[in-house]
């Protein structure tokens, strides 16, 4: 098992309780390809460097996890279609 980070962007126009079911949605995804979650970090409402979607503003959320290798490709592949998500990367952790 490999340690990686999700990190996921999701747009600050939705309610709270939207963008909370995005980032469920997110860890269940995980949790589906074999992968244990270690830690979830809200980093709150930040500034984007660039304008994505005429936002200037997104919420950004860290998700630390173990899986196997072949996980990473199938969450990315799920992430990439979901509503709400702006943009997203999955990085594999140093040991």
């Amino acid at each position: 098992m490999s340690k990686y980070e999700l990190t996921v962007v999701v747009s600050a126009k939705i309610e709270d309780d939207e963008r909370a079911a995005v980032v469920d949605k997110c860890k269940a995804l995980i949790e589906r390809f074999g992968g244990t979650i270690t830690n979830v970090d809200e980093a709150g409402k930040k500034r984007l460097a660039y304008e994505i979607q005429k936002m200037k503003e997104a919420f950004y959320y860290f998700i630390q996890f173990d899986a196997e290798t072949t996980a990473p490709a199938e969450i990315e592949s799920r992430v990439r279609i979901m509503d709400n998500v702006i943009r997203y990367l999955i990085v594999k952790q140093e040991a």
